[in-house]
């Protein structure tokens, strides 16, 4: 396979990856913010502005990954943006439970895979739309 043809494929298996995690992230976030049933109940002690930004955030998955597959530059920027916006939530979560904010383990955990996840998308959406492409030009 050539290079050109992996770099294609990784770029396809980003963007399904955030498609996919902004699909669920919409499902999951709606199902706890606007049902009152098990949903809500399972949530626990979550946090609100916390909840909000993954549920607002899971639309702009979405959008990054429908560009990363039409190979789209402004994408990778707006992976970016994701990556860094959603690491700032997380310290402003670190600051909620550091002044005693009620909070479960699982926002901690899902935080965390969150921004490894937009990190590792933006990084690899750089390199593969960004460094590698002439300037101007498309793949």
């Amino acid at each position: 396979m050539s290079t050109n043809k992996k770099r294609v494929v990784w770029i396809r298996a980003i963007s399904l990856l955030a498609m996919a995690f902004g699909l669920l992230t919409i499902k999951e976030g709606g199902a706890v913010l606007f049902y009152d049933g098990p949903a809500r109940a399972a949530a626990g002690h979550y946090v609100p502005f916390v909840l909000w930004f993954n549920f607002l955030a899971g639309f702009a998955y979405v959008i990054a990954g429908a560009g990363l597959w039409m190979h789209r530059h402004w994408a990778v920027g707006l992976a970016v943006a994701i990556a860094v916006a959603t690491a700032l939530t997380f310290a402003a979560f670190g600051a909620h439970v550091y002044f005693g904010g009620g909070w479960e383990q699982r926002t901690l955990i899902a935080m965390s895979l969150r921004t490894l996840v937009w990190a590792g998308i933006a990084i690899g959406a750089w390199r593969l739309l960004i460094l590698r492409t002439p300037e101007g030009n498309a793949p």
